[in-house]
């Protein structure tokens, strides 16, 4: 049986402001990692869902741009980062709420001549959509991909109506054939655009579902925040992941806390977030080195030709053979909730005005110092993503002989 053509892929996950650690960790990339490997480099698979759609669709559409350019314009971006430039949120917004929230109006707007783009949602987020529509490169993405580089983006979102995951994917190593076994997902080969991007950002009930084709969309997170599977499913053997949570169990014990403080909707919902968007990643993780150390000890034991004979019966019931898959994952070497607790007492709670300084009050309402988890994915302000965007970059200098190694062993 002939082996299959090695594969590497990047995984980019979702967790609102979170996800300037994740641009800090792409800017290192193209300045610093590239540049060491001695040839042209691209990743085969560029896999992202949630804010990490955002960044995953700006790598595959500026992978035509200089390095330092590239990663010039990502940190740029999240830097300088203001509320404002995310999210509307002004009086009559915010008096809006309890009315959009009991469906008596709601947010619909029009989009290139589609009227019914975006519905529902509580917060307007047409300055984000501004962000994804002028700050991807979106001209060089159609001739990047034609020339494999790289060869697949995959955007992962959320059917409203059927509550499945939706794969988008787009590029010539694009196969749906994986997914017709699957029951929860389906896989989508079409040309992905902005919409594909802000619908994979668009937290249900919060922000507004995104129309596409005859369906509307949602987060991909709600499902598969850490889109691992796409590349695995597509035939990736070495995949770089880049986590926005710190490793478990290495930075300290879990608080006690006193049920007054674990009762606050704003602690529980934190929480909530956290496992939702940022858990699911450490089960995923396991279950690749459960499924290597499967793979080692049946060839040990049955002959090195042990996969050949377990493959069709794999394939029958996920479409897709095991392989050994290497893994590199990056993560915040600080607690990211931590920081944006930091951030707040340092800056926003005294020179912040408005909505973000509001916003944050309700973020931390009866939590204890240093529990941040909630302002964490809603903090966009410039003192807060500036130091991601730098976290992120001292965590991949300090990994980068792992990285290299993945990239070119």
């Amino acid at each position: 049986m002939p082996s299959s053509p090695r594969r590497i892929a990047i995984v980019l996950s979702g967790g609102g402001a979170r996800g300037a650690y994740e641009a800090g960790v792409l800017s290192y990339l193209f300045e610093h990692i590239y540049p060491r490997l001695g040839r042209p480099f691209e990743f085969d698979l560029v896999s992202g869902t949630s804010v990490g759609a955002i960044h995953a669709a700006y790598l595959a559409a500026s992978a035509d741009l200089a390095p330092e350019q590239r990663s010039r314009k990502i940190r740029d971006v999240w830097c300088g980062m203001e509320l404002r430039h995310v999210v509307r949120l002004t009086l009559r917004d915010l008096l809006g709420f309890p009315l959009r929230a009991l469906g008596l109006t709601r947010i619909a707007r029009a989009d290139a001549g589609d009227t019914r783009a975006t519905v529902g949602g509580l917060l307007d987020l047409s300055p984000l959509e501004k962000i994804v529509t002028d700050r991807i490169p979106w001209a060089g993405l159609r001739g990047n991909l034609e020339a494999a580089r790289p060869g697949l983006l995959c955007v992962s979102c959320t059917e409203v109506r059927s509550g499945r995951v939706a794969v988008f994917m787009d590029g010539p190593l694009a196969d749906p054939a994986p997914w017709a076994y699957d029951p929860n997902a389906t896989a989508i080969s079409e040309e992905i655009g902005p919409r594909h991007v802000r619908a994979s950002a668009a937290i249900p009930f919060l922000f507004p579902s995104v129309r596409i084709g005859e369906h509307y969309y949602v987060d991909g997170g709600l499902r598969m925040n850490t889109p691992l599977s796409p590349a695995l499913r597509l035939g990736a053997d070495r995949v770089l992941v880049i986590a926005l949570k710190h490793e478990p169990g290495l930075l300290g014990h879990v608080g006690a806390y006193p049920e007054d403080v674990v009762t606050q909707p704003a602690f529980v919902l934190g929480k909530v977030l956290n496992a939702l968007l940022l858990d699911q990643l450490e089960y995923e993780l396991q279950r690749i080195d459960l499924v290597n150390a499967w793979i080692e000890h049946g060839r040990k034991v049955y002959g090195a030709d042990f996969l050949e004979h377990m493959n069709p019966a794999v394939r029958q019931q996920r479409g897709a053979d095991y392989r050994h898959v290497r893994v590199a994952t990056i993560r915040p070497g600080r607690d990211i909730g931590e920081m944006a607790d930091d951030c707040y007492h340092q800056r926003v709670r005294e020179k912040s005005l408005g909505s973000m300084r509001f916003m944050a009050r309700l973020a931390l309402r009866g939590v204890p110092r240093g529990e941040a988890d909630l302002l964490s994915y809603l903090l966009f302000d410039g003192c807060y993503t500036s130091q991601l965007v730098e976290l992120g970059r001292a965590d991949a200098r300090a990994n980068e002989d792992e990285i290299v190694a993945l990239l070119t062993d």
